[in-house]
């Protein structure tokens, strides 16, 4: 541990609880603040939102994974250093650079076209609807268990043709690797989630179908293809990201029309509001907190702060998106707010492939939800439990009471 350390503001699990307080006091000390995660990681945080659009698409913050585990080495201040999960689970578009990004990032985006996204409305207000008529009639629901969840991860192993009586598996696997704070679980849940997609791999160069996973596997451009490791890794991506930018999307926004019931109304009121909640949803409570691990290339200036060469990053997505400075009053939830400019999809050449999913997905969730129940509270706001991750900002459980609306 190095002498500066015990000067460093360590993020304790009050941060997974309430991260926007402490965001909100970084921002005015700074542009970034070097601190200590929960597992002993020293990082610099960026808060503020110039200096985070900066550090998600200037070049020298390199997200070249091979980069990580000697950074892992000299910057953990723990007993014993983290070891990183399954390999095989690494070599996606979010842990490389360009030129190896484009490559990769080139081969996906010829599967996941906006139109093929589009052509899966219909499907996505089927499951929809058959959620919440499974739970028409209940007054008590987990709005997590009976809606958030299962839509997206239904949707999502439709795309890649993954079985569905196999997602529970992936919840588990994909909670323990986005929590990141268990190391020998994340071994142990890295290695069956790289197992599972190596044989899903293989399965599709041998029996190719017509989903959105054949598609990549097969994909080609100039007689480039993605190899074995490259399409487990691609695959795991889609299928953590896939789910669990929704889910939270879903319980988040959710929970937030309910804190605050005169933004409800209003959206009662007039739905044509819908496209810009789901915009204030991502903005003011987004599914995603940090962006995933950087780590700069040389001497780098963000506003007041030079962070030096060999340092990890996290971008604050949802400090960033609260900057007044960039979006006035932005502690307060206003789903009339003018869209747009928010960072929850990130910024630069990795920003979210499926964001239009995610969009949709929200849309038809929360409308459908809304046109169906009168949806309030059934806990206080203090009583919810966060998910204890830096990464990830999202719900155990959201308890509503649901009366069946009727004919308007």
């Amino acid at each position: 541990m190095g002498e500066n350390t015990v000067v460093l503001e360590a993020l304790g699990d009050e941060y997974f609880q309430d991260p926007h307080a402490i965001h909100a006091a970084m921002r005015v000390k700074g542009a970034a603040r070097q601190v200590v995660l929960p597992r002993g990681l020293k990082v610099w945080l960026v808060t503020r939102y110039d200096e985070a659009r900066t550090a998600l698409a200037d070049p020298r913050f390199s997200k070249d994974y091979t980069g990580f585990q000697p950074l892992f080495e000299r910057h953990y201040t723990g007993e014993s250093t983290p070891g990183l999960a399954d390999q095989s689970l690494a070599k996606h578009m979010l842990n490389t650079d360009p030129p190896n990004h484009s490559r990769l990032r080139k081969l996906v985006t010829k599967a996941f076209t906006a139109r093929r996204v589009e052509q899966l409305r219909p499907r996505i207000q089927q499951i929809t609807d058959e959620l919440l008529d499974a739970v028409a009639g209940q007054r008590d629901v987990d709005l997590i268990e009976a809606l958030a969840f299962p839509l997206p991860i239904t949707v999502i192993c439709e795309l890649l043709d993954v079985p569905l009586s196999d997602r529970d598996d992936f919840r588990r696997w994909s909670n323990i690797l986005v929590g990141g704070y268990e190391p020998d679980r994340i071994q142990e849940a890295g290695t069956a989630m790289a197992g599972y997609l190596s044989n899903l791999v293989d399965d599709k160069r041998a029996n190719p179908g017509d989903d959105i996973f054949s598609a990549i596997v097969h994909a080609t451009d100039d007689n480039d293809r993605l190899d074995h490791e490259e399409l487990i890794a691609m695959a795991f991506l889609l299928l953590v990201a896939g789910h669990e930018t929704t889910v939270n999307l879903i319980g988040n926004g959710v929970h937030n029309l309910l804190r605050h019931p005169d933004q409800l109304a209003a959206l009662r009121a007039d739905r044509t509001l819908l496209p810009h909640a789901i915009e204030e949803f991502l903005r003011y409570d987004g599914p995603v907190n940090q962006a995933t691990f950087r780590y700069t290339t040389e001497d780098v200036t963000l506003g007041d702060i030079t962070i030096p060469e060999g340092e990890f990053v996290l971008v604050s997505l949802s400090s960033a998106n609260r900057d007044d400075r960039r979006f006035p009053d932005g502690e307060t939830f206003d789903i009339t707010r003018p869209p747009g400019g928010h960072l929850a999809f990130g910024h630069g050449v990795h920003y979210c492939v499926g964001a239009p999913l995610a969009r949709l997905e929200g849309e038809i969730a929360v409308g459908t939800l809304l046109d169906r129940f009168d949806v309030t509270s059934a806990a206080e706001p203090e009583t919810l439990q966060w998910r204890a991750s830096t990464l990830i900002r999202g719900l155990h459980t959201l308890p509503v009471n649901l009366e069946t609306r009727g004919p308007r």
